[in-house]
């Protein structure tokens, strides 16, 4: 933090990000400019505005007219030598152009008349205005300003891009999630697309550019030549390159909004201390059961047919209210796949029949079927079906959710919008960060931390946290942070990294439970002498004790004394106040029910309090205890003006809503934040 003046490492990675796009457009501006001087053509000029450029796209302009082309009407005109007519076209006016064209007919090139000599000629003008770098840019631009795009149906069936059928909107008013799934539906067949925005002023504009230079006696040739360059070539190449600006702008939004998500799923609140039990819905093929203790260890797995076709009720609850009776639990966490609400409905009425206090909630299950059949779960539970590994899993999921999703692909988490139609390398590699993130944030529980945990630590790859697993294995448990440095492949290097992320509970130094790393041992063990305290307080006197204490000291003076930096000891600090604080406690928990709400039961004006399931650019998903989600619109989720939804909420906040419309012909749910 003191090389970086305390940068967060979002900045850093932002940093990281522009170095590399940056560095991509140096090694395109070199290599155009070393290939335009191959070919003898490179001016000061030229040189100079490819040294401006500062897009891409605007070195690629400079670059088009000298590009190697496949075989153009220009081109084919060249070989039948017309270029020097076309020449002439531009630059005299002294004589008629058809007069001119008659030294050009040449039957053994393919030009058998004046007008075809002409002709020719034009296509070669049409590709000069068409190629030049300043009127591309000045036409994009015009084009962005006031450009609409618009879209229609291709198809007389009913899509979920209904909205689509017959709509046009301003392309620089065009939201991402829109750009988006007009980039769908249009690869779906379902919608054509098409870029427009009134022609005559840009045709004015090149007109104005070109006239200026051209001869009065040739002008209906040149001005025809103008309006064919923008109408065949300008203008369908700057719609395409304006859509895939647009598209990567709303690819790289998306995948923020994915992140933020993630990163607000990854770090919900874990349910400590309880015994819970995890249920997988499923119709045909029945509904998988699994009970795990406060540690997450199996205790049983069942099967129950409650939901159709068997609906074997009866026998069922008999099933449930058995488990709860012998393993006393406290929570059922119902995965909200195929067969979720009916469950609901069955928990709802049999937990009321239960000797003790139980509630239930619905969890996301996504992924949970990619995690029953990979290698992990077979290594996890080798002697267990994979259809209860999904249940152990939805339980897990509300007992730790980093803990238990870190097993998952990222992207198989079920949060954000049009994961599938983004970059997936892009896609893969920022939700990699974001978990990574997250892991390091919370911290690792060396003794319990499965490899897929501790593979996100910095420092550890996958061969490494299965060494620490085995190492672990031969010791029983680690006493310390120094043991790690036993771990095979586990260098000085990667524990430089790893050390400070990875906690040992009842340890034999209590800073190994605190995020403060080993090379800062000595100086917190100073900091607490300084103030009267030991390593042992830190087992045995109150935390709250030791941070009054600490929140009194002069930082500059006391930093310097320790010889280590201000955001060092700020740091030091925070993590001696709250030894064995859990970061993840302070996000709100999620809401438990006892009993089901139906989407009958709603009415206009009701207000209910609801868990923020997924936030995308429109609005966010809430789960009120309802079959159905509910949607708070962006419109309706502030008094003021919001940009994007993630100004007001998150994945995992509890929030209160008020119902304003429901659509039971669509099952749909409309809320209200607003006062």
């Amino acid at each position: 933090k003191e090389m970086t003046g305390e940068m967060d490492e979002e900045m850093i990675r932002n940093l990281a990000s522009l170095l590399n796009q940056l560095r991509t457009l140096d090694e395109k501006r070199d290599d155009v400019i070393r290939k335009i001087s191959a070919l003898g053509k490179l001016t000061d000029e030229l040189k100079q505005k490819i040294l401006e450029a500062k897009t891409v796209t605007e070195i690629e302009d400079y670059y088009l007219p000298y590009r190697p082309k496949k075989t153009t009407l220009a081109s084919k005109a060249k070989e039948k030598g017309l270029e020097p007519l076309a020449l002439f076209l531009l630059k005299k006016g002294d004589k008629d152009a058809l007069e001119e064209a008659k030294r050009y007919i040449n039957e053994e090139k393919g030009v058998s008349s004046a007008e075809e000599a002409v002709k020719g000629a034009l296509e070669i003008v049409i590709e000069a205005i068409a190629e030049k770098a300043d009127y591309r840019q000045n036409i994009r631009n015009t084009t962005y300003r006031n450009g609409l795009i618009k879209t229609k149906a291709l198809t007389e069936e009913k899509t979920e891009f209904d909205m689509y059928y017959d709509y046009e909107e301003g392309l620089k008013k065009l939201p991402s999630h829109r750009i988006l799934a007009i980039n769908r539906g249009e690869k779906e067949g379902v919608l054509g697309v098409k870029v427009v925005v009134a022609e005559d002023a840009i045709l004015h504009y090149l007109e104005n550019k070109c006239l200026k230079e051209w001869p009065q006696a040739n002008r209906e040739y040149l001005n025809k030549a103008v309006k064919e360059a923008y109408k065949r070539m300008i203008s369908t190449a700057v719609a395409r390159e304006i859509r895939k600006d647009l598209t990567e702008k709303a690819e790289e939004k998306a995948i923020d909004v994915f992140q933020k998500n993630l990163k607000q799923l990854l770090l919900q609140p874990p349910v400590k201390n309880k015994v819970i039990m995890g249920i997988d819905p499923a119709y045909r093929t029945g509904c998988k059961i699994a009970v795990v203790n406060e540690i997450g260890d199996v205790l049983a797995v069942e099967k129950t047919f409650h939901t159709p076709p068997q609906n074997k009720v009866k026998e069922s609850k008999k099933t449930i209210l058995g488990l709860i009776d012998t393993w006393k639990v406290d929570v059922i966490s119902i995965g909200n796949g195929t067969g979720s609400r009916e469950t609901e409905q069955f928990i709802a009425e049999t937990i009321k029949e239960a000797n003790r206090e139980v509630s239930y909630i619905i969890v996301n299950e996504a992924g949970a079927s990619v995690y029953s059949a990979s290698e992990l779960a077979r290594e996890e539970f080798p002697d267990l079906d994979v259809t209860y590994r999904g249940a152990i899993s939805i339980a897990k999921r509300l007992q730790d959710p980093l803990a238990e999703l870190v097993k998952i692909e990222p992207k198989a988490i079920g949060v954000g919008q049009y994961q599938h139609d983004v970059s997936q390398k892009e896609l893969e590699q920022k939700l990699q960060d974001t978990v990574e993130s997250c892991v390091n944030y919370v911290g690792v529980d060396l003794n319990t931390a499965s490899p897929s945990l501790l593979s996100y630590v910095a420092g550890i790859n996958k061969t490494t946290a299965g060494n620490i697993v085995k190492y672990r294995s031969k010791i029983k448990r680690f006493s310390n942070r120094e043991q790690l440095k036993e771990v095979p492949r586990l260098g000085a290097n990667a524990f430089l990294q790893c050390a400070g992320f990875l906690r040992i509970a009842e340890g034999d130094n209590p800073l190994d439970n605190t995020p403060i790393h080993p090379e800062s041992y000595r100086a917190a063990e100073e900091l607490l002498k300084e103030n009267q305290f030991s390593l042992q307080d830190l087992k045995e006197k109150q935390s709250k004790e030791i941070a009054e204490k600490l929140d009194k000291v002069d930082l500059r003076s006391l930093a310097e004394k320790l010889k280590v930096g201000v955001p060092t000891l700020k740091d030091m600090i925070e993590a001696l106040e709250k030894p064995k604080r859990d970061p993840r406690d302070s996000m709100p928990e999620p809401i438990f029910r006892k009993e089901v709400v139906k989407l009958e039961d709603l009415r206009e004006g009701m207000i209910l309090k609801g868990n923020v399931i997924n936030v995308l650019d429109f609005g966010a998903f809430v789960d009120i205890g309802v079959k159905q989600s509910g949607l708070v619109h962006i419109s309706e989720m502030s008094d003021r003006f919001i940009k994007h939804p993630l100004d007001v909420v998150q994945v995992g906040d509890v929030v209160e809503v008020k119902v304003i419309r429901v659509d039971m012909e669509k099952q749909r749910i409309y809320l209200s934040m607003k006062r």
